[in-house]
């Protein structure tokens, strides 16, 4: 049995939990995310907490997807409490960013300036060089900070690019000559 997936999910006040359709469903201040929920769990309601449990042979990947199902449910339910938030850094001479309606323009020293849409639920600003993601779904606001990091990634010399806040890159002398 899963470590994780033992845990129960204490939930916070305003936050409701229910099950359609196979479908775990979140809602709250916030908003509301829906999951569907696998075959092999089963998920139990009580009072203010959800528990899951394995249905059918415990195995290796039953045990595994127990506590992915408790992992991602935690994750809808503090995103419709408190949501999310990603920062990214812009660094480098020229590069900027700015939001424009639901996208974001960037410069990054190419010859053209890079439109990137903001998918629905997401939102974006700027301040100064940190670009500021938030959502209330943690697994998406996780994969546009990807993609838009993914446009220029830091380089390794002078460490001009996007990068995440706080996030180290490991920076390479340069020619052996130059001072």
């Amino acid at each position: 049995m899963s470590r994780i997936g033992k845990k129960p999910i204490i939930l916070p006040s305003g936050v409701t939990v229910e099950m359609k359709d196979g479908c775990i469903c979140v809602k709250g201040q916030k908003g509301t995310l829906k999951k569907p929920l696998l075959d092999s769990i089963s998920m139990e309601i009580k009072d203010n907490t959800v528990a899951f449990a394995i249905k059918s042979q415990k195995t290796k990947v039953t045990s595994a997807f127990h506590g992915l199902m408790r992992a991602l449910t935690q994750n809808m339910v503090t995103g419709v409490h408190q949501g999310f938030e990603r920062k990214l850094e812009i660094n480098g001479v020229g590069y900027r960013a700015e939001v424009q309606g639901n996208k974001i323009l960037l410069q990054l020293g190419y010859s053209h300036p890079i439109d990137y849409p903001l998918p629905e639920g997401v939102s974006a600003k700027v301040d100064k060089n940190i670009l500021t993601l938030s959502s209330i779904d943690k697994e998406l606001l996780g994969h546009v900070a990807s993609k838009i990091r993914a446009k220029r990634p830091p380089e390794p010399y002078k460490g001009k690019g996007i990068r995440y806040l706080h996030e180290v890159v490991q920076r390479k002398a340069g020619k052996a000559g130059s001072a």
